[in-house]
C-alpha cells in the first residue's frame, strides 16, 4: 500500500540498535490500517526509507494521535529534524527471511544466502527477535567452517575498510586478540604500545564487553576516548601507528555490532559467529598479521586441548582463504588474569605493568611480554625467539608507557577519569587452606552485578590467586560498587558462592591442560 504521511516526533527511548517507531492507539492510521504491537513498518521521508517494529502507546505525552514516534535509533537512520512528514507503510519481509528460516530448521547456507542475511542485518531490516532467531539458531545448529568463511566475508563486505597500504610499503599490519572468556585479560593494552614503539602498525579495534565485566573498549575508555569516528581513527593511526577504539562507530563490520547487541543479553557466543565476529573485524581495520590467544580452563570459554584444537583450525581455515596471516597462542585460562576485574581496575593494572610498578601483576606482564613478542616476530627482520626479549626490552625502557600515552592523547585524554566505587565489600576465606580453583565465569557474574561495566568504577579486586596458601578469615577478594543495590547484588552472590575453591594442598589434581600454578 501507498501508506500514510505522519509529521516525526522523536521518542527519547534507547532502544540499543533497533529502529522502533511508536503510533498512539487512537491514530486514525492504526485504526484505519490495522496495524498491531511489534508488526515492521517502512518509514519514508526525502527519499530514505528505514524499517521498524511498531509499538503501541496510550499516553498523548509520549505520542500525539497524529505524530510519527521514533526511538534514538530510528531518528538517527532517518537523518531528518522533528516536524518533517513522513509515509508510514507495512513493511515488507526482508528479501534473506526464507533463508532465516531455513537456518532456524538446522539447513546449511551458502554463499548468497548468508550475504543476503547480513545485508539486511546491517540495514536494520531484522527486529530483535529475527535477530535472536538468528543467533540462535547459528548456536543450536553449529554453523560448518564454508558457513563461518561465508558469514565472516559478508560481515567484511557491509561496512567499511582501512587500507594501510601507503603507509607500511608492504610491511605487516598486525593486531592480537583473544576470545574472551577470561576477567582481567587486559593484554591487548599492553600489547599494543610495544609493538606499535618497536615500529609496527597495530589499528587495535575492539568489542565492548558482550558477557564479561569490561572488553578492551570499555578499559580504554577510562583513560581516553575509544568512539572515533573512520576518519579519526585511521589518522590517530598515521600519527601514533596504533589505536585502541571501539569498532562500532567506524562503521567496521556493522552488522557484527548489531548481532552483538543480541548476543549480549542471550550471553551467547557460538564458535562460528565468534570466529567470525573476530577475523572480520580485523580484516576490516586492514590487519594482515593476527595472534590471537585461546586461554583454555574449566571455566573458560574453552575447557579442554582437543575443543581448543579444533577452534584453531577453524580460525586458521577462515583466516586462510580470507589472507590473513595467524599465529593461534593456546594459553592458561584457569583463573582472571591480573588482580583487578572490571574498567577502573583493569586500567590500573595496565598502567602498572607500563611503569614497571614494583606491585604490577607479575601474570598479566608475562603474558603481555609473550604475546607482544608473538606479534614483533612478524616483523621480518626479527628473528624467531628473538620477539620476548626485543617486547620485555621496550617495556622496562619506558617506551611503551610514552607510547601508550601518545596514543591516549591522540584519542582524547580523559580529563578526570572515573574513581573506583567507594561502596565495598570484602569475601573472606572459610577456612584455612590452598586456593585449589576459581571460577572465571562466577567470579565474571559477581562483577557484573556489581555493576561492571556500566559503571567503569565497580569490579573485583582479586586479593589471592592459584595456589596461594590462605588462613581462615584472610581476603579474597574486594568489591567495589557506585551504588548500594549493586553492592547488594553482588555481595550475596558472592556470601553465597564465592567462586573460589580451597581446600588441603594435596587435594589439587592435574586439569590435563599442561599449565602449573
Amino acid at each position: 500500500m501507498d501508506g500514510q504521511t505522519l509529521h516525526i516526533r522523536r521518542v527519547g527511548i534507547d532502544t540499543w540498535r533497533e529502529n522502533v517507531v511508536y503510533l498512539h492507539r487512537d491514530c486514525p492510521v492504526v485504526r484505519a490500517a490495522g496495524f498491531q504491537a511489534l508488526a515492521k513498518v517502512s518509514v519514508r521521508a526525502n527519499g530514505t526509507v528505514i524499517q521498524a517494529v511498531l509499538n503501541v502507546v496510550d499516553d498523548e505525552r509520549i505520542v500525539p494521535p497524529c505524530d510519527l514516534g521514533l526511538s534514538e535509533d530510528a531518528f538517527a537512520r532517518l537523518g531528518l529534524p522533528e516536524g518533517r512528514e513522513a509515509v508510514i507503510a507495512h513493511a515488507e519481509p526482508p528479501a534473506s527471511i526464507a533463508a532465516l528460516h531455513r537456518k532456524i530448521a538446522g539447513e546449511r547456507l551458502g554463499h548468497d544466502d548468508l550475504h543476503a542475511i547480513i545485508r539486511d542485518v546491517a540495514a536494520a531490516r531484522y527486529s530483535k527477535i529475527e535477530l535472536a532467531a538468528f543467533v540462535v539458531a547459528t548456536q543450536q545448529t553449529d554453523l560448518d567452517r564454508d558457513e563461518v568463511l561465508h558469514l565472516t566475508e559478508a560481515m567484511i563486505a557491509a561496512g567499511r575498510r582501512l587500507d594501510w597500504g601507503a603507509q607500511v610499503r608492504g610491511g605487516p599490519v598486525v593486531d592480537k586478540h583473544c576470545i574472551g572468556g577470561i576477567p582481567g585479560n587486559r593484554t591487548s593494552m599492553l600489547v599494543v604500545p610495544i609493538v606499535t614503539a618497536h615500529g609496527m602498525l597495530c589499528p587495535k579495534t575492539s568489542s565492548r564487553a558482550i558477557t564479561s565485566p569490561a572488553g578492551t573498549a570499555d578499559t580504554m575508555e577510562v583513560l581516553a576516548q575509544v568512539e572515533l569516528p573512520f576518519d579519526r581513527l585511521a589518522a590517530i593511526v598515521r600519527e601514533t601507528s596504533g589505536c585502541l577504539a571501539w569498532g562500532g562507530t567506524a562503521d567496521l563490520s556493522p552488522a557484527d555490532d548489531i548481532l552483538i547487541s543480541v548476543e549480549r543479553p542471550l550471553a551467547l557466543d557460538s564458535p562460528g559467529q565468534m570466529v567470525a565476529s573476530i577475523l572480520s573485524k580485523k580484516i576490516a581495520a586492514g590487519s594482515t598479521h593476527l595472534v590471537l590467544d585461546i586461554p583454555i580452563g574449566p571455566s573458560a570459554k574453552v575447557r579442554s586441548m582437543p575443543a581448543a584444537q579444533r577452534l584453531k583450525k577453524l580460525f586458521e581455515y577462515v583466516a586462510g582463504r580470507l589472507g590473513l596471516q595467524l599465529d593461534v597462542v593456546i594459553s592458561d585460562g584457569r583463573q582472571p588474569i591480573g588482580r583487578g576485574i572490571g574498567p577502573v581496575l583493569e586500567a590500573r593494572d595496565v598502567m602498572q605493568v607500563l611503569q614497571n610498578h614494583p606491585d604490577a601483576p607479575h601474570d598479566l606482564r608475562q603474558k603481555a611480554l609473550l604475546l607482544a613478542g608473538r606479534v614483533i616476530e612478524f616483523d621480518p627482520d626479527v628473528r624467531g625467539g628473538d620477539g620476548w626479549r626485543i617486547a620485555r626490552d621496550i617495556l622496562e625502557s619506558g617506551r611503551a608507557l610514552a607510547q601508550m600515552n601518545a596514543i591516549i592523547d591522540a584519542q582524547g585524554r580523559r580529563a578526570e577519569p572515573p574513581p573506583l566505587g567507594a561502596l565495598t565489600h570484602t569475601v573472606t576465606a572459610p577456612a584455612a587452606g590452598t586456593v585449589l580453583a576459581i571460577d572465571n565465569q562466577r567470579m565474571a557474574r559477581i562483577a557484573r552485578l556489581a555493576g561492571a561495566p556500566l559503571a567503569p568504577g565497580a569490579g573485583v579486586d582479586l586479593l589471592a590467586r592459584l595456589g596461594d596458601a590462605v588462613q581462615a578469615g584472610q581476603p579474597l577478594y574486594r568489591l567495589h560498587a557506585q551504588f548500594a543495590a549493586d553492592l547488594a547484588f553482588a555481595s550475596a552472590l558472592a556470601d553465597q558462592d564465592s567462586a573460589y575453591r580451597i581446600g588441603p594442598a594435596e587435594a589439587a589434581t592435574s586439569d590435563g591442560l599442561g599449565f602449573t600454578a
